[in-house]
This record gives structure tokens, C-alpha cells and sequence, in this order.
């Protein structure tokens, strides 16, 4: 379950920086700031296979596999999002930012009971 840190509006930057010199992890949606449950130990495992499946299989390719500390940047309905998805593939040029990427791939999102209505619509869409 997500909570909503402040109503206040925080600009893409002021997230950014936030969120990279934060221990915990942060999604951010239109302007708010939203921080993220931990995640089990199960959870972890399954995006960590997942994770080593694709490195494998990406190996001396184009495209690299990242797992949960990158964000994917998105515009829904005109507003910035960030989202951290368990587990992306990115190959596309244009994904400079050391940050997050805006077009990946591939998008794996691990579900448990407390994130799957989350996970099956916001995240989804």
C-alpha cells in the first residue's frame, strides 16, 4: 500500500533528487509523491530470477536488464509518473538519463495481495 507524503505539488526535479538520495523508495504521480512498502522476500526472489533470466539471455546483445532502482517514466493523461517496475529491459537510444527510462522494452511487475490492484490498474494502463 502506497501513501501519499504531502498533497503539495513537487516538481519532476525536486523529486528526482529526492528520491536518489532517499533510502526508501519513492513513486511519483502528477506531482505527488508517494512512498513504497518494502517488498518480501519471496517477491524479491521472483524479480531477482526473472532479473537473471533476461541477463542471461541478453548477454552481448543491445538491450540490458534492470531491476527495481530505475524508475520508468511515463505521461498519463498529461501528468509526469514514475513508476518502479521489479524488473525492465531497456535497448533504446534515446534512454540517456541515469535515472529512469522512458522507453522500455519490457515491463515486469511482480503482484502480491497488497499491490495487485494497483499493479492491475494504474500500473497496467
Amino acid at each position: 500500500m502506497q501513501a501519499a507524503l504531502s498533497r503539495e505539488f513537487i516538481s519532476v526535479e525536486d523529486y528526482l533528487a529526492g528520491d536518489e538520495a532517499s533510502e526508501i523508495k519513492h513513486e511519483y504521480v502528477g506531482g505527488v509523491v508517494y512512498a513504497m512498502a518494502g517488498a518480501t522476500r519471496q517477491h524479491n526472489e521472483i524479480a531477482g530470477n526473472i532479473y537473471a533470466a533476461f541477463l542471461k539471455a541478453l548477454r552481448g546483445r543491445p538491450c540490458s536488464p534492470f531491476i527495481s532502482h530505475i524508475t520508468v517514466r511515463l505521461s498519463a493523461l498529461g501528468e509526469d509518473v514514475f513508476y518502479y517496475a521489479d524488473v525492465m529491459v531497456g535497448c533504446d537510444p534515446r534512454d540517456t538519463q541515469r535515472l529512469f527510462l522512458r522507453y522500455p522494452k519490457v515491463l515486469v511487475e511482480v503482484s502480491s495481495t497488497s499491490t495487485e490492484r494497483l499493479d492491475r490498474r494504474q500500473k497496467l494502463w
